[in-house]
C-alpha cells in the first residue's frame, strides 16, 4: 500500500484530536464528582497520614542509624 493510500485510509491528525476531545468530554460528563466537603476531609486525612508516616520513618531512621553506628564503634575499637 502506497503512502497516498495510507493517508486516505487514516483520518488526519486534526480529526483524530477532535474525536478524542469529543469522547473525553462525553466520558467526563459520566463521572460522579465528590462534594467539596468530602474532598476537604479526605485531603486532611492524607496530609495527616503523610506527617505521621514521616515522623515514624524519622524515628526508625534515627534508631537504625544509632544502632549501626554503635555496632561500627563496637567492632572498630
Amino acid at each position: 500500500m502506497g503512502t497516498k493510500a495510507m493517508a486516505e485510509a487514516q483520518p488526519n491528525i486534526i480529526q483524530r484530536v477532535r474525536d478524542y476531545v469529543d469522547e473525553l468530554r462525553t466520558e467526563m460528563r459520566k463521572v460522579t464528582w465528590p462534594a467539596r466537603k468530602q474532598v476537604q476531609a479526605t485531603t486532611l486525612v492524607v496530609i495527616a497520614c503523610v506527617f505521621l508516616f514521616a515522623a515514624f520513618f524519622a524515628v526508625v531512621d534515627l534508631a537504625l542509624g544509632r544502632g549501626i553506628n554503635s555496632l561500627i564503634d563496637f567492632f572498630t575499637k
